[in-house]
């Protein structure tokens, strides 16, 4: 995504209320920005491409050895994570637009199926750059996974003839649940104890997840589940999707600069953007 496409992102405005997030703007917040993958390993080592040719009838991809990694054949990784420098430009954008967003981190860096490491151990710069933006009121913290990717066999690696992409998403369904469970009992344990807050908010890692799931979720803490599936009622989690939000990944910042962000919110100016767990506290009865 670049800033050409931004005017084409697709939301509901209504005029700015005051500079303040009081609780009259919080009850008529209809509008969230989410900025997911911080600490996410996967912009390292999701490596793959879409590209293919039909030449007299043979059927070749880009994804063959070196060619995913190179443009225009590049879908994804790699990329290099966010700064914390970058983050304090992204909180003076957030705070010259009265704007605030909703990032959700991977709690563990994986190196290998045997080696996680935590977010504040791998990124402590960012890691602290990130707190003090929560405790400023500019960010909420989101889970993201503790992983983002499958561990299974180190299936997650780049392959030599094929890409990964289907093995960095968390939550498959062939994935036993007792993983699902450790893993979402670890990266709230991480998250929660670092950031010092309540992480209330699940953005499972491409959107892959089920009602199990969710499940697993409730019993750690989550409440909210942001992704891009259809909004409705679920047995554990209240089901947002991405109604009403506007998602991105830090690969947008890394790739094109943190104006890109002061570019979206321009283009906004009208809306007012706050957290996705203010968008799911409105939906909560007698809230």
């Amino acid at each position: 995504m670049d800033s050409k496409l931004l005017t084409s992102i697709a939301v509901s405005t209504r005029k700015k209320s005051n500079s303040t997030l009081s609780d009259k703007r919080m009850k008529e917040q209809a509008l969230a920005l989410r900025l997911d993958d911080p600490g996410a390993s996967s912009k390292r080592y999701e490596v793959y491409s879409d590209h293919r040719w039909n030449i007299k009838g043979i059927h070749i991809s880009a994804n063959w050895l070196f060619l995913k990694y190179m443009q225009p054949f590049k879908k994804w990784g790699p990329y290099r994570e966010m700064r914390g420098s970058e983050w304090f430009e992204v909180f003076d954008i957030l705070q010259r637009h009265d704007a605030r967003l909703t990032v959700a981190v991977t709690a563990t860096w994986v190196v290998d199926k045997n080696r996680l490491i935590p977010f504040n151990q791998r990124f402590p710069e960012e890691a602290a750059a990130l707190k003090e933006g929560m405790q400023q009121g500019l960010i909420e913290i989101a889970n993201h996974g503790l992983t983002h990717c499958v561990l299974q066999d180190n299936l997650f690696k780049p392959k030599l003839f094929e890409g990964n992409r289907q093995y960095h998403r968390e939550f498959w369904d062939w994935l036993p649940l007792e993983l699902h469970e450790e893993h979402i009992q670890r990266s709230q344990e991480i998250l929660q104890s670092f950031f010092e807050t309540d992480v209330v908010t699940f953005v499972p890692p491409g959107n892959v997840y089920n009602e199990a799931t969710l499940e697993i979720a409730m019993r750690y803490g989550l409440r909210y589940l942001s992704c891009q599936t259809t909004p409705g009622s679920s047995n554990s989690l209240l089901v947002l999707g991405n109604e009403n939000t506007i998602p991105f990944h830090d690969r947008e910042l890394v790739l094109y600069g943190v104006d890109w962000l002061d570019k979206l919110l321009t283009n906004h100016s009208e809306t007012d953007f706050g957290f996705v767990r203010e968008l799911g506290s409105q939906k909560v009865p007698g809230n």
